[in-house]
């Protein structure tokens, strides 16, 4: 049975970072990714990593302030978010997709987590 386990949410103030986990259980995945939903909002893509050849991807908004990685041997991912802002408020999701093609749509995603509250006060 898969599983997909976040943790590491929290409150933080602006300007500030937090590392978000996501440890997947029941086999593994080459594509995984963040996705982030703030309330009254659609779910929308922060990143994504493939195992293979440890290729990512952002979202224009997360540039340059957030890095995944992933931890192959203990089958985990992560999100490292620095310069956080008020507008990074959100529960992020952990997903992992069987797809074979690169991608970015949440429709893609067979699998997902419970998701971790991110809340960045101002």
């Amino acid at each position: 049975q898969v599983q997909l386990v976040e943790s590491g949410g929290g409150l933080v103030q602006a300007g500030g970072s937090l590392r978000v986990s996501c440890k997947a259980s029941g086999r593994t995945f080459d594509t995984m990714a963040w996705f982030r939903q703030a309330p009254g909002k659609d779910r929308e893509f922060v990143s994504r990593i493939r195992r293979s050849d440890g290729s990512t991807s952002y979202a224009d908004s997360v540039k340059g302030r957030f890095a995944i990685s992933r931890d192959n041997a203990k089958n985990t991912m992560y999100l490292q978010m620095n310069s956080l802002k008020p507008e990074d408020t959100a529960v992020y999701y952990c997903a992992a997709t069987l797809a074979t093609f690169w991608t970015r749509h949440s429709s893609d995603y067979n699998y997902w987590g419970q998701g971790t509250q991110v809340t960045v006060s101002s």
